[in-house]
């Protein structure tokens, strides 16, 4: 029996010593016979007593139920919404823990999954990139409900591990002026005639716009409609757009005002959007983002840079201020064309930042990719690579496919660098062991970006050099 086991055994009975947090923010703890336990609202270091409620073979999930030992990075939530009782909001999971030691957790989620998923190291580990602890979420997507029983109508996130709305007054995550129109929407919702056909409002903010987006299952009456004009005059900056049916149905109520759109001032660029278009949720963030990126991709004007899963132009713009030329990729036509419009809108406009060098856009089925596709591409001497949460596993695999086949190249040769921005620490691992282990680079940096507080969600960036 090791010294550990020994030190577990002689706990107190019923007691719990947490040696980790997961993915979820959950304690991770093992009883003297080595089963995992798993507990919500546990910290590391902690000692704990907890209310098990589901048992496996080789784990069990818990409640804490009472901490003996309390960790040195425990913090009182700021926000009274947040808890593991009945009916507290499930939007945050780690308001409990000091921001410095979420980072820190996030930051051993990256590097575990590198090594254990993709058997990478990197070289370096980059600072984190952190902001805005609070007031930071410009994007988010509030239940609506109609509990006919309480008479009232909820608006806000759904309470933990529940289907049910949670009855939140204030959020400290979003900006408190969109905190502050929560109970007002709350009585707009209950004075509609379409009280029971408004599931959801999508919240977008832009520098100069609130947008906010109603989904309603029926046509709105005209009565409705004028009431949502007066809500939008009673709380100036507000822009309501409508959603009959799926995102692409959405429309503005009337048009007029300032556009919906942000700014990344160190490029001199503005990016019009949509309130369902992805943007990311936290703009401080973003542009520290995109600026550390560009610096690490340190593109020069002669090279030649390809923007893959480009959205919006949101780091092709910059790019294009810097290198000679730059091909942005996305998956549609249609969002593709929309990223050309925002590239020639600020093209032509008069503009502070740096001049925009030449920019294409084209459209690929970018989870199809193949080496013949990479190769009609042309050569790029730099990649920035920003896929979403299921990664860019075909790209990935066909630069290895190139690079252990060299009669497909025909001329073709791989970029130097590829800066990899990721929102799922697990597919990013997957591809790095591709790219290291058969596609010739080597892991010369990753670090995590914090572009959600309070969450368990992890960010990271690396970047890959040809070994």
């Amino acid at each position: 029996m090791t010294a550990e086991i020994e030190k577990k055994a002689a706990l107190p009975e019923g007691w719990l010593q947490v040696d980790a947090l997961d993915i979820d923010a959950q304690g991770v703890a093992r009883r003297a016979d080595g089963k995992v336990v798993f507990i919500d609202g546990a910290l590391p270091s902690e000692l704990v007593s907890a209310n098990v409620n589901r048992k496996k073979n080789n784990w069990e999930q818990a409640t804490l139920t009472a901490i003996h030992r309390e960790s040195s990075q425990r913090v009182r939530p700021r926000c009274p919404h947040f808890g593991l009782h009945q009916g507290a909001c499930g939007g945050c999971k780690m308001q409990h823990l000091h921001v410095g030691a979420q980072v820190a957790i996030k930051q051993r989620v990256l590097e575990d999954n590198l090594w254990h998923l993709g058997k990478v190291k990197a070289e370096t580990v980059l600072r984190p990139i952190e902001g805005p602890a609070w007031g930071y979420r410009w994007r988010a997507r509030f239940s609506v409900r109609h509990v006919r029983k309480k008479g009232a109508v909820l608006v806000g996130f759904h309470e933990r591990k529940s289907r049910y709305v949670a009855d939140i007054r204030e959020c400290h995550v979003v900006p408190p002026h969109v905190s502050d129109l929560l109970l007002p929407l709350r009585g707009l919702i209950g004075s509609l005639e379409a009280i029971e056909t408004c599931p959801q409002i999508e919240l977008a903010c832009g520098d100069e716009v609130t947008a906010l987006v109603l989904r309603h299952l029926e046509p709105l009456s005209e009565a409705d409609l004028s009431r949502l004009r007066a809500f939008a005059v009673e709380h100036p900056g507000v822009q309501w757009w409508l959603q009959p049916k799926g995102p692409d149905t959405v429309k503005l109520l009337d048009e007029g005002g300032p556009a919906l759109s942000y700014s990344l001032p160190e490029f001199g660029i503005t990016m019009p959007f949509k309130p369902t278009d992805f943007t990311q949720v936290n703009p401080h963030i973003n542009r520290v983002l995109v600026s550390r990126a560009l610096r690490l991709l340190a593109a020069g004007q002669g090279e030649r840079v390809i923007d893959w899963f480009c959205g919006l132009g949101n780091f092709t713009l910059p790019i294009a201020t810097q290198a000679g030329k730059v091909l942005g990729i996305e998956g549609s036509e249609a969002l593709v064309a929309r990223s050309r419009e925002n590239y020639e809108r600020n093209k032509s406009m008069v503009r502070t930042g740096p001049p925009l060098g030449t920019a294409r856009f084209a459209a690929r089925n970018l989870f199809e990719m193949t080496p013949q596709q990479l190769v009609a591409d042309g050569v790029a001497q730099r990649w920035l690579v920003d896929p979403p949460r299921e990664g860019a596993f075909a790209l990935a695999k066909a630069l290895a496919d190139l690079h252990q086949q060299p009669e497909l190249r025909q001329g073709w040769t791989p970029p130097q660098r590829i800066v990899y921005v990721s929102c799922n620490p697990a597919t990013l691992a997957r591809d790095a062991g591709l790219l290291v282990h058969q596609a010739g680079y080597r892991c010369a940096a990753a670090g995590v970006v914090n572009m959600f507080p309070h969450t368990a969600h992890v960010e990271s960036m690396a970047v890959f050099d040809k070994a």
